[in-house]
Formats: C-alpha cells, sequence, structure tokens
C-alpha cells in the first residue's frame, strides 16, 4: 500500500509542477494553467485524502494490537496460542504505537496544510480571474502551497516507508498474515 500511495504523491507533485511550470510560461501548452489546475488540484485533494487516511488507519490498527495485549482479553485474534509471558509483546507493541503516533502527527498536519492553502490559492485564482484581486496575492498563496507541498511531500514519503516496515514487523510479530489489515 505505500507504494502505491508513494506512486499517488509522485503523480500530484508532477501534476501540480505541470500547472505551476504552464503558469509561468517556462512551457507552452494547449492547456491553459487553470485548466491543468482543476484536475490537479481535485487529484491532489484524492491523493492526500488516501494519505491521510492511511496514516491513520495503521495508527488505529497498532493501538488496537496494543489495547488486546493490555487488556489480556481477546488474545486469540493475535495468537493461535497465546503465551504465558505478554511483556516482550507487550514492549515491542508498545514502540511500534510510538513510531505509528508519530508518523501521523508528522504528515497529517502537513497534509492539512496542504489542502488548505491549495485551496484558498484555487479560489483565490478564480477572484484574480474576475479582477477581485490582484496576482500578486494569488502567486503568493500559491508560493506558500508549493512551498508545504514540497515539506508535506518529502515527509509523507519518508514516513510512508517507516510505516510499511512497521507493518511488516507487526504483522511478523503475531504472525498475521500479509494482506490482514
Amino acid at each position: 500500500m505505500a507504494y502505491l500511495l508513494r506512486a499517488l504523491i509522485v503523480i500530484m507533485l508532477s501534476a501540480i509542477c505541470l500547472t505551476v511550470i504552464v503558469a509561468l510560461n517556462w512551457i507552452e501548452l494547449e492547456f491553459s494553467h487553470i485548466q491543468l489546475a482543476i484536475p490537479a488540484f481535485i487529484y491532489t485533494i484524492f491523493a492526500q485524502a488516501f494519505v491521510m487516511f492511511y496514516f491513520i488507519g495503521v495508527s488505529r490498527l497498532v493501538n488496537n494490537v496494543y489495547n488486546v495485549l493490555h487488556s489480556e482479553k481477546n488474545l486469540n485474534e493475535l495468537f493461535d496460542q497465546p503465551p504465558s509471558d505478554l511483556a516482550p509483546y507487550i514492549k515491542k507493541t508498545k514502540r511500534h504505537v510510538h513510531e505509528s503516533t508519530l508518523s501521523k502527527r508528522q504528515t497529517i498536519p502537513w497534509t492539512m496544510l496542504i489542502l488548505t492553502l491549495g485551496t484558498i490559492g484555487f479560489l483565490l485564482g478564480g477572484a484574480h480571474d474576475t479582477g477581485m484581486v490582484t496576482k500578486i496575492i494569488h502567486s503568493g498563496t500559491i508560493y506558500g502551497f508549493l512551498v508545504a507541498l514540497f515539506i508535506g511531500f518529502f515527509k509523507q514519503w519518508s514516513h510512508l516507508g517507516k510505516s510499511h516496515k512497521l507493518l511488516r514487523d507487526l504483522k511478523n510479530l503475531y504472525g498475521l498474515s500479509n494482506d490482514a489489515m
């Protein structure tokens, strides 16, 4: 799943960069930057929603496993034959809880900032097109959006890899199949 999400955010970054390049008149296409911005931003919303829910889901799964271990109820969900000493499992799972929470905290604020600045920039683009705001206001917002997008992209890329490894470790620890979530 992490590889799919990485592909989604690469396509997202490429679409936004193409839109900006056309807006700056570095290349000319048969489409204006306005015509490129509409599908590019809709796709950005789509990709960021997937990334955000992935991190929420990973954190939720790890917390659920930790809660099952801590309550010592329903241990048969994790083990065929529950061990008598759960301390090593609790210790490793507590570390996974910390890592998944950290990944969620490091990526979701950037996702929200990308979506907020992108929406404002998109709306200000329409306002500029109708003459309600100056070009510098729209451009400044878009530059802020681009900074958030690049920082968020690299944070998401990094934490997608870490979360992928975390899920593999967690599934190997409890003998869960790779397609289980």
